[in-house]
């Protein structure tokens, strides 16, 4: 689905941007039986909220486009060096694109384990709070997509999803790696499903047309069949004028009218579409609970373990990326119609089946990254930022829906289809410097992001303590 999402700039389908993982828990001692709770400040694996910090700032390099910029956005720098959109889109696909979504499945993935082996430890029932968590998650999702008006939502994927890996987190670590494999080798399997279904529809609206072209009236089947076809396009290959139509729509000031822009491509995502979306983000949960085991996200392995990782990840990963974004956007990705007559010319997209080794590999290097600076103990105070920010992640993220909507949308300043691409990013920017900011003052004076919050005490079913009793360390 990644093809269709990022390359084609349409509306997501199956939109893959994790906001937040459960509450990590360090200690290992029989707890005494007392009422289940939250982590505590000391229990907290500040590596994890690290990471989660890093991967939260770095998916909205990718979520922002969708919240600001017109279908087909890329067709005209897409190919063409000399813009400088283009370097800028270079850069964020390459260095960035799905890795930061992956690395949050990856943290979710070790969240799944950690929330329920402290309830586990306690006698609790883990499995009542668990899915009851899940479940809000997923109304959380509902609303962030249908009243946000966020169609790039993974809250709601991630409470199902979720349900599903919960039962693989007892499984020994070396089987959950080899799930990752086998599940990836599936999604690439459902991948080409989905774009060959798309192909067969193409090429049977084809031949209706040469139908139509001679003049003939078309039977009951054929009209389906162009139907079927106007669907796909209006969804994932958007005409110009449907392009300028949704961009009418999104520049609308009632909100109701920007709401009916995406609210049926959004819900068919989240039914219609799910199939399609579950198995990366599963994959990916299963790595992260097999990386926790193995020590890999506490910091536990050896420096010169995690130089060998990044070394190699980058080793390998760069030039595979590289060489699939020249392939594909040197040739069947020059603009929609030029993916449009590759499609009619090959069932497959051999280039696309590169990129979850590509991006396994390339996440895998920016943790090892990541790790090695905390280990370092360089740039202690960015990382411990970046801490605050993971650790109120569903709030940041939340937040980032606020701002995008009420800068782009037509109802907030109707800056929708205004700005040029590299622009956007002097606006993350802000974000980043503003979260920075915020995320560590909100904890010197409470234990929770105020979204951490409501979703805490509706877990537990019972109000949580919010403001501190003693100050961080």
């Amino acid at each position: 689905m990644h093809l269709f999402t990022i390359c084609l700039n349409t509306k997501p389908v199956t939109p893959l941007q994790s906001p937040f993982c459960m509450t990590p828990f360090l200690t290992t001692e029989p707890i005494a039986v007392a009422p289940a709770r939250p982590v505590s400040q000391t229990e907290r694996i500040r590596t994890i909220d690290m990471l989660r910090g890093v991967a939260l700032l770095g998916i909205l390099l990718m979520n922002i486009p969708f919240f600001s910029m017109a279908d087909r956005f890329s067709d005209a720098f897409r190919n063409d060096p000399t813009n400088v959109n283009f370097w800028v889109s270079a850069v964020i696909t390459v260095l960035f694109e799905g890795k930061m979504r992956a690395l949050f499945s990856m943290i979710f993935g070790v969240g799944i384990i950690l929330f329920v082996a402290r309830k586990e430890q306690a006698d609790r029932a883990a499995f009542g709070l668990f899915f009851r968590r899940m479940g809000w998650l997923v109304l959380f999702g509902l609303i962030d997509s249908h009243v946000l008006l966020w169609m790039g939502d993974i809250l709601y994927f991630y409470g199902i999803i979720g349900v599903i890996a919960f039962w693989f987190r007892k499984i020994k670590p070396g089987y959950l790696a080899l799930g990752v494999l086998l599940v990836a080798i599936f999604d690439n399997v459902m991948y080409v499903s989905f774009y060959q279904d798309m192909r067969d529809k193409r090429l049977a609206y084809l031949a209706v047309e040469k139908v139509q072209q001679q003049g003939q009236k078309l039977t009951p089947a054929q009209e389906q069949t162009v139907k079927d076809w106007q669907a796909v396009q209006e969804s994932f290959l958007p005409n110009k004028a449907e392009v300028a139509e949704h961009t009418r729509l999104m520049k609308s000031p009632n909100y109701f009218t920007v709401a009916s822009c995406h609210r049926k491509e959004v819900w068919d995502s989240q039914t219609k579409y799910l199939i399609y979306g579950i198995w990366d983000p599963l994959a990916l949960m299963l790595l992260g609970m097999a990386l926790y085991k193995w020590g890999f996200v506490t910091g536990q392995w050896t420096r010169r373990r995690y130089w060998q990782t990044m070394l190699v990840g980058y080793g390998l990963g760069l030039p595979l990326v590289v060489f699939s974004f020249y392939a594909s956007y040197s040739r069947h990705l020059a603009d929609t119609e030029a993916f449009v007559r590759y499609m009619e010319q090959h069932p497959v997209i051999w280039t696309a089946l590169i990129y979850p080794f590509q991006r396994i590999l390339l996440v895998m290097a920016h943790a090892s990254l990541v790790i090695l600076l905390i280990k370092s103990n360089a740039a202690k105070g960015l990382l411990n930022r970046l801490g605050a920010v993971g650790q109120m992640a569903f709030t940041n993220y939340v937040m980032h829906t606020v701002i995008c909507t009420l800068v782009f949308y037509g109802y907030g300043l109707n800056q929708y289809a205004e700005w040029q691409f590299y622009q956007l990013y002097f606006l993350v920017a802000a974000i980043w410097v503003l979260q920075l900011i915020v995320s560590p003052i909100w904890l010197r004076h409470f234990s929770f992001g105020p979204l951490e919050w409501v979703w805490r005490s509706l877990t537990y079913w019972q109000r949580q303590p919010m403001r501190r009793t003693v100050s961080p360390s």
